[in-house]
Formats: structure tokens, sequence, C-alpha cells
């Protein structure tokens, strides 16, 4: 029922900014909780930020807190993932996630996520 498209990554020097845009195709998008992922090669995709469907509540791991804000724009079906002070550690490809939930509650394990973008790659040179 969503599609979900990527876009903005690319490749960066360590302590510059991206900001990464998921554009959703679909109806009642504003009835989705988003999250973001990545995966490194070799490793297994994890949790990075999400969002509420309202966008009243945001969720972050520890490894970015402070460092990423994700934000959302009803209005124009889209999420987005402001990264600044980035990190090699950061390299990755990025996938933007939904799920259907109108709760304040987040949930950082990707198996809860029913539909997902084809990715962007971030790339963070040292």
């Amino acid at each position: 029922q969503v599609q979900l498209v990527e876009s903005g990554g690319g490749l960066v020097q360590a302590g510059g900014s991206l900001r990464l845009s998921c554009a959703a195709y679909g109806r009642t998008f504003s009835s989705y909780a988003m999250g973001w992922f990545r995966q490194a090669p070799g490793k297994e995709r994890e949790f990075v930020t999400a969002i509420s469907w309202s966008g009243g509540t945001t969720a972050y791991a520890d490894s970015v807190k402070d460092r990423f804000t994700i934000a959302r724009d009803n209005a124009k079906n889209t999420v987005y993932l402001q990264m600044n002070s980035l990190k090699p550690e950061d390299t990755a490809v990025y996938y933007c996630a939904a799920r259907p939930s109108q709760s304040l509650l987040l949930q950082r394990n990707l198996g809860l996520y029913r539909y997902w973008g084809q990715g962007t790659q971030v790339t963070v040179s040292s």
C-alpha cells in the first residue's frame, strides 16, 4: 500500500553533513510510523531512528543521538534524516521503512516494519 523511495546519499568527508529524504507514495502516509535503518557490508541491518505518525515522538540509536535528526512533512509525504558530524562508522546503505501505527510508542525491531525503500548509499571518508 506504500512505496518508499530514498534519496540524498553520497560521499562525504568525516565531520560533514547529509540530508536523506524518503518519499512515500500511497494512501494515508500520515497513519504510518517511519523509521530509518542502515546496513554496512557484512553486518546486520540496524535501527537508526524512528518517528511517530504525527511527528510528536522520535527515537534514536545511541550511536547517532545528538548527531542525527529525523523529521517528517506529511503534507509532502516525506520523511527526512539530517545527518551531522558524520563518522566513517556511519558508512552504510540507509533504508527508510514504514509500519502502520498511530501510537506514540516507537519500534526499533526492523521485523515490525512492513514497507521498505530500496536504500541509498552513504559513504563517509576519514
